[in-house]
This record gives structure tokens, C-alpha cells and sequence, in this order.
């Protein structure tokens, strides 16, 4: 299975964990099934952490406004990752308006 899971299976994953929480608490499991749903557990959560370390690291980069938006007329894409614009080239007072 694919390290990279899709936020439809990372559900479905988040889904199968809860469900076997609540078959391992109900304590009706012999050993050796509530060992297979451990194990089965455990490469769930893997899953899982591995999908929210996967968005996490998305968020920091939106965060850290280190995409530079695209803009239609080009201006936008001069700007650093900081947002400033370099030098000599004007700063927009707002859309469509140039200082």
C-alpha cells in the first residue's frame, strides 16, 4: 500500500481504528483475534500519522507563505516568498491600481 493515502482512505482508516478500539474493549475477542486487531490497529495509526504528517507539512508551507500566488497579469510572480516585491519593482496599492 501506498505511503501517500488519499484523504477518502485516510478516513476509512480513521473509520477501521475506531472500530476496533470498540470490538477490543467490548472484551469479547479471544487472544489470538484481539492480537490480529492489534496488529491491525497498529498499521492503521501508522497510516493515519502518516497522512496528518503529510497535511501538516502542506499547512507549514501555506503558512509560511512560501508559494507565491499567481496573478493574470505577471505582477505577483516578482514578489518574493515574503511577499515584498523586489526592488524596482512598484508595489500595488490594491487590485488593478499601481502606485
Amino acid at each position: 500500500m501506498s505511503e501517500e493515502i488519499s484523504l477518502a482512505s485516510f478516513e476509512t482508516a480513521l473509520d477501521d481504528l475506531k472500530r476496533i478500539v470498540e470490538e477490543m474493549e467490548s472484551g469479547n475477542l479471544s487472544l489470538e483475534a484481539s492480537l490480529s486487531a492489534f496488529e491491525r490497529g497498529i498499521q492503521l495509526t501508522r497510516q493515519c500519522q502518516s497522512a496528518l504528517s503529510q497535511a501538516q507539512l502542506r499547512v507549514q508551507v501555506l503558512a509560511n507563505n512560501t508559494l507565491v500566488p499567481f496573478s493574470a497579469s505577471g505582477a505577483d510572480a516578482t514578489r518574493s516568498a515574503s511577499g515584498a516585491a523586489p526592488e524596482g519593482v512598484a508595489e500595488e496599492d490594491g487590485p488593478g491600481e499601481v502606485a
